[in-house]
């Protein structure tokens, strides 16, 4: 266990002096991250407003703390992984990870960790700003707030699988850039980033229930904010358990495979 705190505590500072070196680019990419739900948190209280003062059951403040939560839950959880899969590939870039003496996945995990932690300094501002603005309301309890950790972390490592599962595919297309919009698309709408998902006609949301996106982000926001009942809780973490075991699965037989294929294109 010290081995691999060991690992992990020199790994986040290495990849911590590399994001110092481009904080800029850091800072850049975490604005965007508040502009989107901002965005989208405008629209709806717009649309609540216009409407009698709520959509769905929510009101302009309901969509406040609703998008607020999904914001901190979506930075945490995040991984940008997938995206860089196919130069890794194509530049030979995997030459060197499969040199170290760890799975490369580790390097990951450090140099996501050690982001998160330098866009705190934008992330906690961001959070204060939207909080004095919108006014939003909170209903979460004590256990709502307790089982909101697990259902975070849990939600981390479902998303950093995928991520990897989907990136890997470059082994066999060495381009996946297309492959990633059209995810990324399908994810905006059954993950509850463009909306609550109680908005959506009874058919998508069955059909989210069934998806892996809704239990990576809408579920974590709506534990925290106290709108699940208990079966709903524990539902919830079954499939989020359920999916990550699945990715898990699938990131360790197609690793097996990736690495035979692999072939360096580059130096």
């Amino acid at each position: 266990m010290s081995e691999w705190l060991a690992i992990y505590t020199a790994q986040t500072k290495r990849a911590f002096a590399v994001w110092l070196q481009y904080r800029a680019a850091a800072i850049i990419w975490m604005i965007g991250f508040i502009v989107q739900p901002l965005m989208y948190l405008v629209v709806w209280t717009t649309v609540a407003e216009s409407s009698g003062g709520s959509v769905g059951g929510y009101t302009p403040s309901d969509f406040a703390a609703y998008y607020i939560v999904l914001m901190i839950v979506d930075q945490v959880t995040y991984t940008w992984v997938q995206h860089e899969f196919d130069y890794r590939v194509r530049e030979g870039e995997f030459s060197r990870l499969l040199l170290l003496p760890i799975h490369p996945i580790h390097e990951d995990v450090a140099d996501n960790i050690s982001y998160k932690v330098l866009t705190l300094i934008v992330l906690v501002p961001a959070v204060i700003l939207m909080m004095w603005f919108f006014n939003p309301t909170f209903n979460t309890t004590w256990q709502n707030a307790a089982l909101f950790v697990p259902a975070v972390f849990i939600s981390f490592w479902l998303r950093f699988f995928m991520g990897w599962v989907l990136g890997m595919l470059a082994f066999w297309t060495t381009r996946i850039a297309a492959l990633i919009r059209m995810y990324s698309v399908i994810k905006l709408f059954f993950s509850g980033r463009l909306a609550p998902l109680t908005l959506l006609p009874p058919v998508l949301f069955a059909v989210a229930r069934v998806l892996p996106f809704m239990w990576e982000l809408a579920f974590p926001v709506e534990l925290f904010l106290g709108r699940l009942s208990a079966d709903e809780i524990w539902l919830g973490f079954g499939m989020q358990l359920l999916w990550t075991g699945i990715m898990f699965i699938a990131f360790r037989l197609m690793w097996r495979r990736a690495v035979r294929r692999y072939t360096a294109f580059g130096s």
